[in-house]
């Protein structure tokens, strides 16, 4: 790992302004505005959760998400000045390039899940600090096809294209994968296609948890697949931007 580009790359981040705006505060927002007035509501949607647990579950995934897939903003602003042609003059590997690029997407995340918490816990989450741990363990789990995703896109879409692009597709996860509330009935035909999306099992990681289980077998190969598929896209999308120089 290249410390000294890891470094500049989190400041980089953290000055980004529309990036804590979009990937920080919307969600936060969104949780308190939506989950505040049903913080009575112990049985959500007949889950047997209650609405602020089940939303601020649903809506750190969401936030984490956004934060994991904002990377690709930065590639996709790098390739347009050039930056990334600089980069690849220098001694700095591929590989330590893109180390840099997912710890900087999934420190991101942390601090995103870490500000729902703080909000949930005001609005009177509780739950043992175990199933806090494994929570937090399974959706950063979760959250590795959306960090790869974010790579491909910012190395297939311009600065102009990948802002409504990505938006539009993290609403699209999110709605699909209940972070918003579930949209279709276990046990449905549906529900069967629904549990092929990533952003599903992000969303189950913390409900897997709150039961006290893990996700079933489906949900690893399901993520595992999504995120290899998603890693070997990258790698070819980089080569043929390396080719262009």
């Amino acid at each position: 790992m290249n410390l000294t580009y890891l470094r500049y790359e989190i400041i980089r981040t953290f000055r980004n302004r529309r990036f804590f705006i979009f990937s920080l505060i919307f969600p936060l927002i969104l949780f308190l505005l939506i989950a505040g007035p049903l913080r009575g509501n112990h049985n959500f949607e007949g889950t047997g959760i209650s609405a602020a647990t089940y939303l601020m579950v649903g809506m750190a995934g969401f936030g984490a998400m956004g934060a994991a897939i904002s990377g690709g903003a930065r590639i996709s602003a790098e390739r347009q000045v050039g930056w990334n042609r600089q980069l690849r003059i220098t001694p700095l590997s591929t590989r330590n390039y893109f180390r840099a690029k997912i710890v900087a997407s999934y420190l991101m995340s942390v601090l995103s899940i870490g500000l729902l918490y703080a909000a949930g816990l005001s609005l009177g989450v509780h739950m043992p600090a175990g199933d806090w741990v494994r929570m937090t363990f399974l959706m950063l789990v979760a959250l590795a096809p959306f960090a790869a995703l974010g790579i491909v896109a910012g190395h297939l879409l311009t600065p102009d294209a990948i802002g409504p692009a990505m938006g539009g597709a993290m609403a699209l996860f999110a709605l699909i994968g209940g972070s918003w509330g579930p949209i279709v009935k276990a046990g449905s035909s549906i529900a069967k296609v629904v549990k092929l999306i990533p952003s599903y099992w992000l969303v189950q990681a913390g409900q897997a948890a709150l039961g006290g289980k893990g996700w079933a077998t489906e949900g690893w190969v399901v993520v595992a697949a999504w995120t290899l598929g998603l890693a070997v896209l990258g790698g070819k999308v980089y080569q043929r931007d390396t080719k262009k120089v």
